[in-house]
């Protein structure tokens, strides 16, 4: 058979030299053996190793390319192919090793895989044929050397002992399981089940699960190696050479379904996961979960077995013909079910690859569409893709069928494979969501990498890749979420029972931080722990607030002590002064409007005395300064009157000044009772006498009334505020401070004596006793024409409408006229009125004001 004749020829070519020398070097966990492969790989010219997993294959590349560079290193994988154009080493799973002669050196990972009853025959197949030209590898346990030595008789065995030891230490609570720990679980249930719990008593731990794709273990194993968490939940996918930080392995059982049946664990599978406790010469622990059953407790011989490393050789590996004939299909399915003709060899139950290709040759429908031995063969490589979601060989041989058709005797579409691809990319759902469409994606990068399949396979690989990553981020985040108190893993990790050892720190935003997880928060100078800290956690957070909060108080004090010094440190709002959104301190009235002042906080009371007077003595600084500035006009009338020498008439003006922020309707202010020596003193002061009121211009700047407004309102008054900036007008029939009102808008005070005064310079100047006043300067200001007529009616002055153009007369209509006379006079009607209505837009104010 062509099997048999295979074995004999590369028998053969050994025994004459024609392949390089072949090592097999054997022995348990932690000897160094991938290690030394790296070193070998690395110093010949060329190179490949054939490694159990994706993730060590991508693993070793890393360190690879760390070595060699990315131009010259390649990563083949089913779902994953990084090839340079003159890439020299190569790091693979066996199954996708190339079959290249011109290797230097060709590396097996876990040989002794190849008695494993699914994947067995692939491991077989590389470890009889595989040959490097200088140099031929073979990794694996010491149980496989009887077989190595009946089948590759021309191998030389090097046996490695292991650099530490591992010492059974009984079973143990999973509430007493140290850190630094791995917990081995049989099923995914049985996976969350223990992450859950661990969450709940040590803070969280990461989940590793063959499921899982490369990059979501990638991510949990490395917040488990960084420290993140301190306990590790997987399944028996982790004694496949990962190498991790792991003191302690705990089995939560020692039996598990093998696709066939419920069965115990093998010692050696048991050795094998045991061993990933104690990591080069530090000493390592295993042992079981307690109240688990019997059933999940190491024997005696077991214990030996493993402590020792002493376990039943292998008598046996399986094997399938690796060169079928492509002739027909039932001649093919033939040479894949034919027995091998060595008793070392066995035939491997039947694999998902060989059920499908059953199912589908069964099938009239799908049969007759392949005829021809390259029909075949490419019928075979269909079947071979792996069934990535393990959803068995009938559900996956319709997927592999649909897959069939699709492609028929030609390529896959671009668009065809985008869609497939496109479908799968969303990252929303739950844990078993995002399992399903990782699994599901990982078929389609399968076949993206396929060049005979698929058009423009470069950019449909990378988009399957890319989605592959969103994916495994957002299951990542998932399993974070859910298996990963990380305040409870900080405080168990940092503090234990003590809470001063707790490295508190603030951030920028006020958040109370150990090591960068946040805890609570400040309101001002008070301490919130974090709603959703659990019971058992609050009163460690309370005490450590108490132990570290005084130091963070004063610190926080300092910047604002700091703060205060600057103009801009402190805000003054309805509720107080203000700093980083924190209200630092009140206004309480004093004995005079404007002589307010500040009260701190109840909060800042805790701080230490001498820190509390340099924040008492800030505070209080920055509102003097910003008083000085904002209400000096009106503090120099509040000292004025004060002085006797002034006069009570003018000492009563003033302080009415003051209660109305600065400005004093003329006809109440009891100016005719002022002499000249009075009225110089009041415009010394600042004061204004208009037309209309008495004024301070300079208290009508925004934020001297915006502060006159607030301290107005701490004394219980209610004034109408202005509008922010103190615009020129106002609209409604209020006014403001520091507004006059006419009609149905308000005019600022300042302006309203501009417009009086402009008024009056025109009449003073016109060669008449009637003047034309323009509006336009009023409208300019916001004003209409309505409003500007009612300011000039209260400054006294009154219109006379032009006649009207008589009939057939044409030509613009004259403007109006105003005179003026003392507003105590009444002004009488003119004699020259006509006796009809007039027309345009002064006849109709002048309608308006009689």
């Amino acid at each position: 058979m062509a099997s048999q004749r295979s074995l004999q020829g590369d028998r053969s070519a050994g025994a004459r030299g024609e392949t390089g020398n072949v090592r097999a070097v054997l022995g348990p966990t932690n000897t160094g053996k991938t290690h030394l492969a790296i070193e070998r790989l690395c110093g010949h010219s060329s190179g490949a190793i054939g490694f159990p997993l994706r993730l060590l294959a991508r693993e070793v590349y890393d360190r690879v390319v760390a070595i060699k560079g990315a131009s010259q290193v390649a990563l083949i994988t089913g779902e994953e192919r990084i090839e340079p154009r003159h890439a020299r080493w190569l790091l693979c799973t066996a199954e996708a090793m190339p079959q290249r002669p011109d290797l230097a050196f060709i590396g097996l990972d876990e040989a002794q895989l190849s008695a494993n009853p699914e994947r067995g025959h692939v491991f077989t197949d590389r470890l009889l044929h595989t040959r490097g030209r200088e140099e031929t590898m073979i990794l694996g346990s010491a149980t496989i050397e009887p077989m190595i030595r009946a089948l590759v008789p021309e191998a030389e065995i090097v046996s490695r002992p292991r650099f530490s030891t591992l010492s059974h230490v009984g079973a143990k609570k999973l509430s007493r399981i140290p850190p630094r720990s791995a917990i081995v679980a049989f099923s995914a249930e049985q996976v969350y089940t223990m992450a859950e719990m661990l969450r709940r008593f040590r803070g969280g731990a990461a989940v590793v699960m063959g499921a899982l794709s490369p990059q979501t273990r990638n991510a949990q194993v490395a917040m488990y190696q960084s420290g993140e968490v301190d306990y590790l939940v997987a399944t028996d996918a982790i004694g496949m050479g990962l190498n991790l930080d792991i003191h302690h392995v705990a089995f939560a059982g020692l039996t598990k379904f093998d696709g066939q049946r419920q069965r115990r664990l093998t010692t050696a599978e048991m050795a094998q996961i045991a061993g990933r406790a104690g990591r080069h010469h530090r000493d390592g622990t295993f042992g079981t979960l307690s109240g688990l059953g019997d059933s999940a407790e190491f024997t005696d011989d077991e214990v030996y077995a493993i402590e020792e490393h002493r376990f039943a050789p292998l008598t046996r590996l399986f094997w399938r013909d690796a060169e079928p004939r492509f002739d027909t299909l039932d001649r093919l399915i033939g040479d894949l079910s034919a027995p091998p003709l060595r008793g070392e060899l066995a035939t491997p139950p039947e694999g998902i690859d060989l059920a499908v290709l059953r199912l589908l040759a069964g099938d009239a429908a799908v049969a007759d569409t392949v005829r021809g031995s390259a029909a075949v063969r490419r019928f075979w490589n269909v079947c071979s893709l792996p069934d990535f979601r393990q959803q068995g060989s009938d559900t996956h041989a319709r997927f592999v069928a649909r897959l069939w058709q699709d492609l028929g005797q030609g390529y896959l579409g671009a668009d065809y494979v985008a869609q497939a691809i496109a479908q799968l990319d969303n990252p929303a759902g739950d844990i078993h969501t995002l399992q399903g469409r990782i699994s599901a994606i990982r078929s389609w990068a399968y076949i993206a990498q396929r060049p005979d399949w698929v058009l423009a396979r470069e950019d449909m690989a990378a988009r399957a890749r890319a989605v592959e990553t969103r994916l495994s981020d957002a299951l990542h985040a998932r399993l974070t979420e859910r298996f990963v108190n990380r305040r409870t893993t900080v405080l168990m990790r940092k503090a234990g029972t003590d809470a001063g050892l707790l490295p508190v720190r603030l951030s920028e935003a006020g958040a109370v931080l150990v090591d960068d997880e946040p805890i609570g928060h400040l309101e001002g100078f008070r301490f919130v722990v974090d709603p959703l800290a659990r019971a058992a956690d609050r009163k460690l957070l309370l005490a450590a607030a108490e132990r570290h909060l005084p130091g963070l108080f004063a610190k926080r004090a300092a910047l604002l002590t700091a703060a205060a010094a600057q103009p801009d440190g402190l805000s003054l709002t309805a509720q107080g002064l203000v700093w980083d959104e924190t209200l630092v301190a009140r206004l309480v009235p004093g004995r005079g409007l404007l002589d307010a002042r500040v009260e701190l906080e109840p909060a800042l009371a805790r701080l230490p005395a001498a820190v509390r007077d340099d924040v008492r003595e800030a505070v209080d600084g920055w509102f003097a300064r910003h008083t000085d500035r904002a209400l000096g006009p009106l503090r120099r009338l509040s000292a004025a009157a004060e002085a006797p020498d002034l006069g009570p008439d003018l000492r009563a003006l003033l302080l009415k000044l003051i209660d109305n922020g600065g400005v004093l309707p003329r006809e109440t202010a009891g100016l005719d009772r002022l002499d000249l020596r009075q009225r110089e003193a009041l415009r010394r002061l600042g004061v204004r006498i208009g037309g209309l009121d008495l004024f301070m211009p300079t208290a009508l700047r925004p934020a001297t009334m915006r502060l006159w407004l607030h301290l107005a309102q701490l004394r219980g008054k209610s004034p109408l505020a202005p509008p922010p900036g103190m615009p020129a007008t106002v609209e409604g029939r209020a006014a403001p401070v520091g507004y006059r009102r006419l009609g149905d808008q308000a005019l600022r005070i300042d302006l309203a004596d501009r417009l009086v005064a402009e008024a009056h310079r025109c009449r003073i100047g016109a060669p008449g006793w009637r003047v034309f006043l323009d509006p336009a300067k009023a409208r300019s200001m916001g004003l209409s024409t309505v409003s500007y007529a009612a300011l000039l009616r209260t400054a006294g002055f009154r219109v006379a409408m032009p006649r009207p153009l008589a009939d057939g007369a044409f030509g613009p209509h004259a403007p109006p006229l105003w005179d003026w006379r003392p507003p105590r006079v009444a002004a009488p009607a003119p004699a020259h009125a006509p006796p009809h209505a007039a027309t345009g837009a002064f006849a109709a104010l002048a309608g308006l004001m009689r």
